[in-house]
């Protein structure tokens, strides 16, 4: 279940009020009238079930609500309605596998924002990774894993594509390739310092690795590995389920590669830059061209769920 805060003019709110009330998955609905002050208008609240919630968002685009109003979308946790009960059965789907697209709009323009914040923890990341690899801990791969910031730009470069906003594409892309320069070169610099304190040697690097030298030495597995967990991930972010992220941010070797590739820049180890290189290729091209052909799976059976349930509209209408 979703709630839905509108702020619309005056003049709206009438085609806003006839839209929500015609949809079956609507279970509540309230106006108050002059409440509004910008723009100067009324608030509408209405619940709704969330497999109606991108047809409601759609009407509601059309008639300019988004240009002159605001529409606020929330979750709702919990919920005790018969009425919101009933308006989960009378639509066609789950609540859990439908895709909220302005939801996962907007957490992608947040996700992309190259920013202070997102420097940081690319960055600590990273060093994290290069610290990793010089102690040969896994634990401290996994830890640098799940601290880097990358897949929400990553899955963002797949929503892009499917909804066609190139400006999007862009900033992901930018954001992604400044976040690694500027992690990448940090650790580089973090590492010749250690070098020249004594605290790192050429053995460490080019040495025998058994824990992480998983790193640099990309295959068919590497690729695979990625495709899974990125599916994985843009479910967890398009559905009301999210546990699965967790698991995506101990399964791919993004950071670690990065940050492998910044001890080696500081040795000059050719073998350790280049493999970790392609492995950071790998991982990003594979969670990319995953998130866009998931992404592209739940458009296509939603709007098929559209479609049947504007013909089970229509009917019912009819009918009456």
């Amino acid at each position: 279940m979703l709630h839905l805060r509108i702020l619309s003019p005056s003049e709206l709110t009438e085609d806003t009020v006839r839209i929500l009330r015609d949809e079956p998955g609507v279970s509540g609905l309230a106006v108050i009238h002059g409440a509004a002050l910008r723009p100067v208008g009324d608030i509408v609240h209405a619940d709704v079930a969330r497999e109606v919630t991108n047809d409601l968002i759609e009407q509601l685009r059309a008639i300019g609500l988004h240009r002159r109003g605001t529409i606020e979308i929330e979750p709702v946790h919990a919920w005790l309605s018969r009425s919101g009960f009933d308006a989960e059965l009378r639509t066609p789907g789950s609540s859990a596998d439908a895709v909220v697209w302005a939801e996962v709009a907007q957490r992608s323009y947040e996700d992309v924002e190259l920013n202070w914040t997102y420097l940081s923890f690319m960055t600590m990341a990273t060093l994290l990774a290069g610290i990793a690899i010089v102690t040969d801990s896994q634990v401290l791969v996994i830890g640098a894993m799940v601290l880097g910031p990358e897949f929400g730009a990553i899955a963002a470069l797949g929503v892009a594509l499917v909804k066609r906003r190139f400006v999007l594409l862009a900033t992901a892309a930018r954001t992604l390739v400044a976040g690694f320069v500027v992690a990448i070169a940090v650790t580089a610099v973090a590492a010749l310092a250690a070098r020249l304190l004594g605290w790192i040697t050429l053995d460490d690097i080019t040495g025998p690795r058994p824990e992480t030298d998983f790193i640099y030495t990309p295959d068919k597995w590497s690729f695979l590995v990625a495709v899974i967990a990125a599916a994985a991930g843009v479910l967890s972010l398009t559905s009301s389920k999210l546990g699965g992220l967790s698991g995506v941010f101990i399964s791919v070797t993004t950071v670690p590669a990065a940050g492998n590739v910044g001890v080696g820049l500081a040795f000059g180890a050719a073998e350790e830059i280049w493999g970790s290189t392609l492995q950071l290729a790998l991982n990003l091209s594979g969670m990319a061209l995953a998130g866009w052909a998931t992404l592209a799976v739940q458009q296509v059976a939603w709007s098929r769920v559209s479609v049947r349930r504007f013909r089970a509209l229509d009917r019912r209408r009819r009918m009456l």
